[in-house]
């Protein structure tokens, strides 16, 4: 998390030093932007038991936005044009399909 955190920081800080905020509140605002990320990973493992019947469900959703992401944004073929959701709804058939297949024929 520490890795990912640092650059956060520094990208808030930065900016902010450079519109001419003095150094240490700089530094004091690009380190908030980073203290909610191990506050809410301590909550979520404080109210894990709660969340553990739904956990698959929130992992798939997740999954499910990211292929949405990729395809739609990183496929620019997919988004070009007049029917540009044809070939998102197609691909996310094509991998219902696919899927249920797979668990089908094991």
């Amino acid at each position: 998390m520490a890795i990912q955190n640092f650059p956060e920081g520094a990208i808030i800080s930065m900016p902010l030093k450079t519109e001419g905020i003095s150094r240490r509140k700089s530094f004091v605002y690009g380190t908030l932007s980073g203290v909610v990320e191990p506050l809410g990973a301590f909550l979520m493992i404080v109210a894990s038991s709660l969340f553990l019947p739904v956990l698959p469900y929130f992992l798939a959703f997740a999954a499910g936005a990211m292929i949405y992401v990729v395809v739609e944004e990183l496929i620019p073929e997919m988004s070009q044009g007049v029917h540009s959701d044809i070939g998102t709804t197609m691909f996310a058939l094509g991998f219902t399909v696919m899927m249920t297949l797979d668990v089908v024929l094991g």
